[in-house]
């Protein structure tokens, strides 16, 4: 099948004394290992939409310091119903305020395994690897970030 749409995704890349923030989650019956961001809603630009992913996922105010990659091939979504071309925005964002979210060392650690499940995780950049991530556009942001070593 193939894809009639655009699916816009937008994910900021917090990084903080060699660690970065990923989000664990469960969504449509799948574990799924993710930086923190999400969809573009009509009417929003990409930093707007960042920003507000940030506040509602995060309790973080954030502000955009550079574009990091925007995908640059063609990738159809895997999860959802119908087939989607997906496009995914990245961004190195900064913390404005103090970070009062809770974090665990310990993936997929939710009090309840329910849908809609999330939790934050630091991850060392020194160890990073793809396979510290689910999606194939996450992948290859991992890749780039290890590129910048």
């Amino acid at each position: 099948m193939s894809a009639s749409q655009f699916n816009i995704r937008v994910y900021g890349l917090l990084i903080v004394e060699g660690r970065i923030l990923v989000t664990d989650e469960l969504r449509m019956d799948t574990l799924m290992t993710k930086f923190p961001g999400g969809a573009l809603e009509f009417g929003e630009g990409t930093i707007d939409c960042l920003k507000r992913e940030f506040t509602e996922e995060l309790g973080l105010k954030v502000e955009i310091k550079s574009h990091f990659y925007t995908t640059d091939y063609y990738q159809p979504t895997k999860l959802l119903p119908s087939t989607m071309q997906l496009i995914s925005i990245y961004y190195l964002v900064k913390a404005i305020e103090t970070m009062r979210f809770i974090t665990t060392d310990i993936p997929f650690s939710f009090p309840e395994m329910v849908e809609g499940a999330q939790c934050f995780r630091w991850l060392q950049l020194d160890t990073l690897s793809e396979d510290d991530v689910t999606f194939p556009i996450d992948k290859k942001v991992v890749s780039l970030l290890l590129n910048l070593k």
